[in-house]
């Protein structure tokens, strides 16, 4: 019996993905025998799976990485492209015929994407951000990394010292001059912000609270927040009832899925199969 080949998201936990729907959309699409499965695991149960991805006999030939495991798993790679070298955080891993796995970061092209889509330019805005895990990792790379950078990045993490680490991590690398780390949410500056990011999972459970009070929202602030499941979470809620413009992530999934999807079968995918795509996630994710 011949294996399906298989493709893949590593994080934990992985509930509230919807990954699979995108992805396994495009192979229909594509009329390709493949399909896209989740694969949930912790820490200490990513040696053993990755070393199993060598083996001649696996199926496996592309995975994406999430929470909470995009700068863990680098040191199972045989390489990395340029950006994810920079970032020092991988969501994409290509596995080629002689089993070699190389990293990329498609997160933070996604992100811009989604913002240019939106019409927000980052240049010379103030910019807060929420957590400081891969993710805003990736956000914050792409955003230095850009020749008309923004006029203040603002991070802040319940972890100030992983903030800290993450910030002096990328400034090995580029220059994050711009970039503050901050002692608590108040001094995010939110009220005088011009995008404020929320890259915590906060969000995701129906129980979890609001980080950000009322009144520091306004009008002329976009706030986006990268949890898509659920659509509305009470950070956007809160921020559409005081007038500001609520994004949440899911366009951002889609741009960085499709980004992914080229890298595994490097080929440019036609936009009928990227409308496809996303079609899909949103009558996923609104119950279309």
């Amino acid at each position: 019996m011949t294996l399906r080949t298989t493709y893949g998201l590593v994080g934990y936990p992985l509930g509230h993905s919807l990954s699979p729907v995108m992805h396994n959309a495009a192979f229909k699409a594509l009329d390709v025998d493949a399909e896209y499965v989740l694969f949930p695991m912790k820490q200490d149960e990513l040696g053993a799976f990755f070393a199993e991805l060598k083996e001649p006999h696996s199926h496996i030939f592309g995975l994406n990485v999430t929470v909470p495991h995009k700068e863990v798993v680098i040191p199972f790679l045989d390489s990395l492209d340029a950006f994810a070298q920079k970032v020092g955080a991988v969501n994409t891993i290509l596995i080629d015929d002689k089993r070699r796995l190389r990293g990329y970061n498609t997160d933070g092209p996604g992100f811009l994407a989604h913002l240019d889509e939106e019409g927000f330019n980052p240049s010379g805005k103030r910019i807060s951000i929420l957590g400081a895990g891969g993710a805003a990792r990736a956000l914050i790379a792409v955003f230095c990394l850009l020749d008309k950078k923004a006029e203040t990045i603002k991070l802040y993490d319940v972890d100030h010292e992983k903030a800290a680490a993450l910030v002096n991590d990328l400034g090995s690398r580029m220059d994050v001059s711009r970039v503050a780390v901050v002692g608590s949410i108040d001094d995010l500056d939110i009220e005088l912000a011009d995008l404020l990011i929320n890259a915590t999972p906060v969000g995701m459970k129906s129980s979890d609270p609001c980080l950000v009070s009322e009144e520091l929202l306004h009008p002329h602030l976009m706030v986006y927040d990268l949890v898509y499941n659920p659509a509305e979470t009470p950070l956007l809620k809160l921020a559409r009832a005081r007038g500001a413009q609520a994004v949440n992530g899911l366009k951002m999934l889609y741009y960085q899925g499709v980004l992914a999807f080229q890298h595994w079968a490097q080929v440019q995918l036609a936009e009928s199969v990227k409308k496809k795509m996303c079609d899909e996630l949103y009558k996923a994710c609104y119950k279309m």
